[in-house]
């Protein structure tokens, strides 16, 4: 940590230390201890955001996606990610986050990595900037749990991750801990080891949960009340079949759900259909052949949260959950992070 004297005096309520030239630097280590222990700060953040985002007050470009591998694996790619978001303290930023597929096993590397810059909305000069991977983790699986008090059954029991990598990981650990009531989680994975090692890592931290590892995808997905997906998966192979009536698809990764899920579901749910409808995914294929459209969508998740549109409205509706991931998500997470990190005098200053 290199605080220096007078960067909270009262008077400067600009995000940054501009009037010294300089930026709050955050390292993974630093973002994790601003954030502090569980989800809370961070489901907190995305429901504010989602509500800001319903009531047009943010600014979100299309994200681009760099690419130079014409075959390359559809994990593959770096990604800019802008946006404004604006209430009562505003913020702007960018979350720059790169992927490759197959980092872990070729590399020893986490599949993904990130940064995020945050600017001033006055000045527009960056006064921060922190590691973006965890942020990127925990406001995803924030993310799933926001929509979940919306569009899973009141008191669900069973959880099903399919994909139990990093972002797996966040999602139930964040899951169990924002809905108590669960207490069978179901795990699966190609790659038998992750799920092995969740499965340990849930029986140290939440020892009365019942974990169950299956032994095909199918399995887990039949056995959820709520079933997420974390993947890397190129193509669809979720079928609306193994949905069990009742079941909220939180579908992480995009990819999953086959085109029948969003054709028969009662209720298929959006972060922001601009974004979604892109890149040629799953719903983009579906408008594209024109069986679905933005009149079909039931609603954009901000609508949800903020009462505009109903969320579960009965028992047995099966409803998807459609997130491509919006910038405005990041940058409002990533502005909680960097306001604790004032508060406690953590991280490094430095000079721009």
């Amino acid at each position: 940590m290199n605080d220096r004297p007078g960067n909270d005096r009262p008077g400067n309520d600009r995000l940054g230390n501009a009037l010294q030239g300089e930026l709050l630097y955050l390292s993974r280590a630093d973002v994790a201890g601003a954030a502090g222990a569980g989800s809370d700060v961070f489901v907190a953040a995305v429901a504010d955001a989602f509500a800001l985002h319903a009531r047009g007050q943010t600014v979100q470009p299309l994200k681009p996606y760099l690419r130079w591998r014409p075959d390359g694996h559809v994990a593959d790619r770096i990604i800019a990610m802008p946006a404004y978001v604006g209430g009562e303290r505003p913020v702007a930023g960018l979350k720059w986050i790169g992927s490759k597929h197959d980092n872990p096993e070729r590399a020893g590397t986490e599949r993904a990595s990130a940064l995020i810059v945050l600017n001033d909305p006055d000045t527009h000069e960056p006064v921060a900037v922190m590691e973006g991977a965890l942020v990127s983790a925990a406001r995803t699986a924030a993310v799933t749990a926001v929509a979940a008090r919306h569009l899973a059954q009141p008191g669900f029991r069973a959880l099903t991750c399919v994909g139990c990598g990093p972002i797996g990981r966040h999602q139930v650990f964040t899951l169990l801990e924002q809905f108590p009531s669960v207490d069978t989680v179901w795990l699966y994975d190609v790659k038998e080891p992750a799920a092995v090692g969740l499965a340990e890592a849930l029986a140290a931290g939440q020892p009365k949960v019942e974990v169950r590892i299956a032994a095909d995808a199918e399995t887990a997905v039949r056995a959820g009340d709520v079933v997420v997906t974390a993947t890397v998966a190129d193509r669809p192979w979720l079928p609306a079949a193994w949905l069990r009536p009742g079941a909220f698809l939180s579908n992480v990764s995009i990819m999953d759900a086959g085109k029948d899920v969003f054709l028969s579901a009662d209720k298929v749910v959006v972060d922001d259909w601009d974004q979604c409808n892109r890149e040629g995914k799953v719903i983009h294929q579906l408008t594209t052949e024109g069986s679905f459209s933005r009149e079909r969508l039931h609603a954009e998740l901000g609508q949800v949260v903020i009462g505009d549109r109903p969320g579960r409205e009965s028992a047995a509706e099966v409803i998807l959950l459609n997130s491509m991931g919006m910038a405005v998500i990041d940058v409002a997470c990533a502005k909680a992070v960097y306001d604790r990190a004032r508060q406690a005098k953590i991280g490094t200053w430095l000079p721009r």
